[in-house]
């Protein structure tokens, strides 16, 4: 099959969709009919914080069997991960539609939160990743050794997850890959000038342990025929396409393993 043209056929799981930003909040109809339209079967709506979590739970509760949630405070905004806030995750990780504990991690980038309170607040939701024995939706940004060696010791325990939106390097893929960890894909793949390490990395990435996703709105496909102002669960397809390019495979051989893989990761129907 041509993986240039997009692919129609087998079902898609895109594991990352921030439905509660500015650009998608008003948007969500629209989203899931064109997501549908594109073979995008289920979703992962991302909680990047109490509310957001919470947001994200009844938003797979509006479409059961499509939307799923994760719940967990990510590293920018650790510095508000109290015991409000503890208190909240550990109800909503007790509903069956929050099927992992994140967004957590480090972000150094831009350090938001300091990276003390992101440590704290990542240490937290990694016992919690123990405790509700759900998969960890994992964020790590300019902090590989920090967040490597947090999680290394948990994962030894019996915690196990996906590095959404991976953009390393092929060494620390292999560093991941080596802890048991997955690696969730993004549109980043296809950016040929700030996505080299990344298109690097791919190759060592076993076609059982990758997944793919948007992040919508953010990292649009620059393979995409046709640009929005924002990116969109529409567009995993030509994600997809751009791994199976790269790896010079058939596009529905890799959607395949990837749709199987997150189904398996995440408990999903279908698996």
């Amino acid at each position: 099959m041509n993986t240039e043209s997009k692919p129609e056929r087998a079902q898609l799981v895109d594991i990352g969709v921030n439905f509660h930003s500015a650009q998608l909040a008003p948007l969500t109809d629209q989203l899931l009919m064109r997501a549908r339209a594109a073979n995008v079967a289920q979703i992962l709506a991302t909680g990047t914080s109490a509310a957001s979590s919470r947001q994200a739970l009844e938003l797979a509760r509006a479409h059961p069997g499509t939307v799923f949630a994760t719940a967990g405070v990510h590293p920018h905004g650790a510095k508000s991960f109290d015991a409000d806030a503890v208190r909240e995750l550990a109800e909503l990780w007790k509903c069956p539609e929050v099927v992992a504990v994140g967004e957590c991690g480090l972000d150094y980038n831009r350090n938001f939160s300091t990276p003390e309170a992101q440590r704290m607040a990542f240490a937290q939701q990694l016992s919690m990743a123990i405790e509700t024995r759900k998969p960890l939706f994992l964020h790590c940004r300019d902090a590989f050794a920090d967040f490597h060696d947090m999680l290394a010791p948990v994962v030894a325990d019996g915690a196990r997850g996906v590095v959404h939106c991976f953009t390393g390097n092929r060494a620390e893929a292999e560093a991941f890959l080596a802890l048991g960890l997955d690696i969730g894909i993004t549109g980043w793949v296809t950016d040929l000038q700030r996505g080299q390490a990344l298109r690097d990395a791919v190759p060592a990435i076993p076609l059982d342990r990758l997944h793919l996703e948007t992040d919508a709105p953010y990292l649009f496909p620059k393979n995409a025929e046709k640009r929005r102002g924002h990116n969109e669960p529409a567009n995993l397809p030509w994600v997809a396409a751009g791994v199976a390019k790269l790896l010079r495979r058939d596009v529905d051989n890799i959607i395949q393993a990837c749709t199987s893989n997150s189904r398996r990761m995440f408990g999903l129907p279908g698996h």
